[in-house]
């Protein structure tokens, strides 16, 4: 592994202020002592845009904390001309990406904007890492592309080629180019599979989120599979905590016996490290948000919640195998599921109460 130092470089985190990108930004803010970061957003409406723009105004707050220069820009990574343009006049040391069109679901019936996004523009990313040589190109995947896998935990080794939706083909797609571009032009790069990512401004098309709004207004919220989901919920500050001592250790540039570069190429897991019984989440869900007083005490939950199948794209069950990450980066996620949505939760009540 070859050290970056990326304190006094500019960085590309694209996809912020989003709810990955926001707190890493946030987080690099805070750790830095020089330099600057880009932040690149389109700030689509594939949910509600005053989110972004809250998180936006968090991170402008900080920037005035910060002796770290960040400068927004509205634009989308399929944009070839605008991602040149940001490489050539910043010449970033690191990039992380993380602008994607997410959701398993969504793509069932919005295939094209996953295309647009997912990859070309990922493409447009490992162009410009081309053309404007970087020290780390930092991207995420998703746990989506182990796909109905029956073994458990899910491992880097394992075989990911029968994708169940169109976002966790994309998601694989990314890995595969950014191999090829590791290869010919001896980028180094690595790729984070996400495993069910929550916390406090999240995306609200997420279930804890999601059913929290419905709880609110009185509607009934479905769980699927009948409850017999497992997911390996990861609370955003492991997530960037990960991320953070990723970008400060690319994979190895080296040469083979034939004189060409062996890929400097990696792909992890990351994840909460021990996968939750949807019911049991729920139920932590429950009692945080009566306990952080956005529902009463007397709430009926049983009469707002229906048991129903399978949705299509989804599947049953998420576990991580995250100890390359351990032992290549020392990270080892410190946040469960009841400290994770009790500051959801609060965040949830501190947001909407004047809402």
């Amino acid at each position: 592994m070859q050290k970056v130092d990326y304190n006094g470089k500019n960085i590309l985190v694209t996809g912020s202020p989003g709810f990955i990108g926001a707190n890493l930004v946030l987080r690099l803010l805070k750790d830095m002592t020089e330099g600057v970061v880009v932040s690149l957003d389109n700030m689509n409406d594939y949910y509600d845009p005053k989110l972004k723009e809250y998180r936006l105004s968090l991170i402008e707050e900080a920037s005035k904390q910060s002796s770290v220069k960040h400068v927004f820009v509205k634009g989308s990574i399929a944009d070839k001309a605008l991602v040149d343009s940001l490489f050539e006049k910043y010449r970033f040391a690191v990039v992380v990406n993380l602008a994607a069109q997410a959701g398993v679901r969504y793509s069932i019936d919005h295939p094209d904007v996953y295309i647009e996004s997912n990859l070309i523009g990922f493409y447009n990313i490992l162009e410009a890492c081309r053309n404007y040589p970087v020290e780390h190109l930092v991207y995420a995947s998703s746990s989506s592309v182990y796909g109905g896998n029956k073994k458990v935990p899910f491992s880097t080794e394992d075989k990911v080629d029968n994708p169940v939706s169109l976002y966790a083909a994309t998601k694989k797609s990314n890995e595969l180019m950014a191999h090829a571009y590791s290869k010919l032009y001896n980028i180094p790069s690595t790729g984070l599979r996400f495993f069910t990512v929550y916390g406090p401004a999240g995306r609200p098309d997420m279930f804890y989120f999601s059913a929290t709004q419905k709880l609110v207004a009185g509607q009934t919220i479905k769980i699927f599979n009948y409850g017999n989901m497992l997911r390996d919920f990861t609370f955003i500050d492991d997530i960037v905590e990960g991320i953070v001592r990723v970008m400060g250790g690319a994979p190895e540039k080296k040469t083979g016996e034939d004189g060409l570069p062996i890929p400097p190429y990696a792909v992890y897991n990351i994840g909460g490290g021990q996968p939750e019984n949807l019911l049991v989440y729920i139920r932590t869900l429950q009692e945080e948000l009566v306990d952080a007083g956005v529902l009463p005490a007397d709430y009926d939950f049983e009469g707002h919640r229906e048991l129903v199948g399978m949705q299509s794209g989804d599947v049953p069950l998420t576990y991580a195998d995250s100890s390359a990450l351990e032992r290549d980066y020392g990270f080892v996620p410190a946040i469960g599921i009841k400290e994770g949505l009790k500051a959801f939760a609060r965040w949830y009540k501190g947001y909407y109460k004047n809402k």
